[in-house]
């Protein structure tokens, strides 16, 4: 029986591009299960739109010096064709400053707000005096009162994930001029949480503790356990909707008030473009709403959105929120801000025709219960050892042979013995087995069991051996080849949630339509393809990704890394003016280390004889960490002369060398061009 499904996927904020933990995170599972939903007969709308409203959106426009209009223009077209080239079934992807959103959101406010839902107070913001205005969130930084990290967001604690106020922050600083923010008064509207703390409690401890993931249930048990406090649903800035009720000029609707109201505009938008009806979508109790987002969503979507739905009445609540855990890349956080990330709109640029290996690569690793871990050795390793030697090995055996044997006519089997049925009836199993695992939103052991099917053919072939006995009996080799057929032809149906771009040439290599062979019809104890049936010739699934490529994805992110090295160096602030006369008792001149051995029992000092050119003498320099005693001897050096002598380790030092870092770290001599120089003249 067909069930209704509404399936909504995060937002993602048009502030940058897509990256990879975004796709592993919430992207590729929600797509899967939406394909997976409509294969089998289920009424779906999977949902999902650009989030235009949130103060990253000003910030990068501030960045980028231009406005947020244009900000989001660039990164909605960025995001939305991107996904559409990866292949994300999106029934409807909106935005949030499309007209119909913004008409949505402000209905929803003005609902809440004429049932008297909201709090109205007067409170203390922090404000930046010298940017004049008050401070969202996020621009705000300071110390995490609960970990001590001192980059804590006016939101978030992104290092410990506490949910802060930027009031709670200790040492705050204005991230718009650098300045410590005051105290000023404000009026805002805030949802009080604490009203709905029996209905949550009810509704999410006792009625989704055995079937919501640990992670989210134990999130938001734990918020709850901590006490649900009001919660601001407005703002001061000039970006977004503006609060629609009197007394509200210069305030618009928190961004995470407006943005879950997204799902509601955008399946209203779909609705209206499609001729349907939406509300049974968000109303019908029959219907079964699922949220996909990432864990830093949870408490959003888990407490503040069913709060909001809870308030104004007549809207059903999420079945399940699968939330997923982060995906770091090559060891690292992935950062927007720093560029340590793989963007998926250069990724496809880069891999052409190669969507579904990142698919598999992500869904086979994906964070749905830790934090897991992306390298592009990874990535490659699961292209050639499964995707291709696999997947792509049996069927491209499966379509040469068939058209060496048979001019690529599906052969008329003879007898079947007790390997053949057997197979068969595991081929069979398959749909219900990954079924089991997708309906647990267990993403990761469904494409495992998506592999085992192609393994399964191959371990078939390999045992049935039929290029040995196509000289012997060709009767056998054509029951062979038709059982080997019935399983690639059960690829096609259940490698689509997966691997949509690979399933659509397996069934042109095949020549078979989703109608012929369905999910469905997999299980049924009936031909998949029929004898007879004329299929095309083999191409390639998949192709090996060379050692080169990889190597060059690496290269770039050790650039990136270094580039953002070299960006966090704290340059040291200038020291106190001094005198031209002290400036002139400085006495620096070219020399010569002549000798270099290592101070006994010390790591980081060598002792150098260096001729100044005016005598030879002894410089005691903490660089032996960075140079070996043969490398330095006759290196042209800079020799401040006149530095008091000292005694390091029982070796008098007469002078120093001069010496800096570069972008790396690393110690260079300050070398002035010393050609045609001698030892001895002076720097001026």
């Amino acid at each position: 029986m067909s069930q209704r499904y509404t399936i909504t996927a995060a937002l993602p904020y048009t502030n940058g591009p897509i990256h990879i933990g975004h796709l592993a995170g919430v992207y590729v599972p929600a797509d899967i299960y939406s394909r997976y939903l409509r294969l089998t007969g289920n009424d779906v709308a999977f949902i999902c739109g650009s989030d235009e409203h949130g103060v990253a959106i000003s910030m990068k426009a501030k960045k980028e010096g231009i406005t947020p209009q244009q900000v989001i223009d660039k990164y909605h077209t960025i995001i939305k064709n991107s996904f559409e080239e990866f292949g994300i079934s999106f029934d409807n992807y909106s935005r949030t400053s499309a007209a119909i959103h913004h008409d949505t959101a402000s209905d929803f406010f003005k609902k809440l707000y004429d049932n008297g839902d909201f709090i109205e107070e007067v409170t203390e913001q922090l404000y930046d005096d010298k940017a004049g205005q008050f401070l969202a969130d996020r621009f705000v930084i300071g110390t995490c009162p609960k970990c001590g990290n001192e980059e804590a967001y006016g939101d978030q604690c992104e290092k410990c994930g506490s949910s802060l106020n930027a009031t709670d922050l200790i040492n705050p600083k204005s991230t718009i001029t650098g300045t410590q923010p005051t105290l000023k008064q404000t009026k805002h509207w805030f949802l009080p949480l604490d009203r709905y703390d029996s209905f949550l409690r009810e509704w999410i401890l006792e009625g989704h503790k055995n079937d919501w993931k640990p992670n989210v249930y134990g999130q938001v048990k734990s918020w709850l356990e901590d006490g649900l406090k009001p919660r601001a649903v407005t703002r001061d800035l000039d970006w977004g909707i503006p609060v629609p009720v009197p007394g509200a000029q210069g305030k618009v609707l928190y961004v995470w008030f407006d943005a879950p109201i997204g799902y509601i505009s955008s399946t209203k938008e779909w609705a209206e473009r499609e001729g349907k009806d939406w509300t049974p979508y968000w109303k019908d109790s029959n219907t079964k709403l699922v949220h996909f987002i990432g864990k830093d969503n949870i408490v959003f979507h888990c407490i503040i959105f069913p709060a909001m739905l809870k308030a104004e009445g007549s809207y059903i609540l999420p079945e399940n929120v699968p939330a997923n855990e982060f995906l770091n890349l090559e060891g690292n956080k992935l950062s927007t801000s720093k560029n340590w990330a793989v963007w998926l709109h250069e990724y496809l640029q880069e891999f052409p025709d190669q969507q579904d290996v990142l698919r598999y690569a992500l869904t086979a690793n994906a964070p749905e219960t830790k934090d897991n871990d992306f390298t592009w050795k990874d990535f490659q390793a699961r292209n050639n050892n499964e995707l291709v030697a696999i997947l792509g090995n049996f069927i491209n055996r499966v379509i040469v042979l068939t058209n060496k044997y048979y001019n690529g006519t599906v052969p008329e089997p003879s007898s079947f013995n007790e390997i053949d049925t057997q197979t068969l009836s595991q081929m069979r199993a398959f749909p219900d087995t990954l079924s089991q695992s997708l309906e647990r939103y267990r993403f990761r052991e469904a494409s495992q069991e998506l592999m085992n099917l192609a393994r399964l053919g191959n371990k078939y072939l390999a045992d049935e051996e039929p290029w040995k006995l196509i000289k012997t009996d060709e009767n056998r080799v054509q029951t062979i080849m038709y059982v080997a057929l019935q399983i690639a032809a059960a690829l096609t149906a259940v490698c689509e949630p997966f691997l949509p771009f690979t399933s659509t040439k397996l069934r042109k290599m095949l020549n078979i339509s989703p109608d012929n062979v369905s999910w469905k019809n997999v299980s049924v104890e009936r031909p998949l393809i029929n004898a007879g049936h004329t299929i095309n010739q083999a191409e390639l699934l998949f192709s090996k990704i060379e050692d080169e490529t990889i190597q060059y994805q690496l290269d770039k992110l050790e650039a990136t890394k270094k580039l953002n090295e070299a960006e966090s160096k704290t340059i040291i602030p200038q020291k106190s003016t001094i005198s031209y006369e002290d400036f002139a008792k400085i006495d620096m001149r070219i020399g010569t280390i002549i000798e270099a051995e290592k101070m006994p029992k010390a790591n980081k000092l060598l002792i150098l004889k260096i001729d100044t050119g005016i005598d030879i003498r002894t410089i005691v320099s903490g660089i032996a960490e960075s140079f070996k005693p043969e490398e330095i001897i006759g290196k042209r050096v800079t020799v401040l002369v006149n530095l008091a002598p000292r005694k390091l380790r029982g070796v008098e030092s007469e002078g120093m060398i001069l010496m800096t870092e570069d972008s790396q770290g690393k110690l260079v001599f300050l070398n002035p061009d010393t050609d045609g120089v001698n030892n001895g003249e002076t720097i001026n």
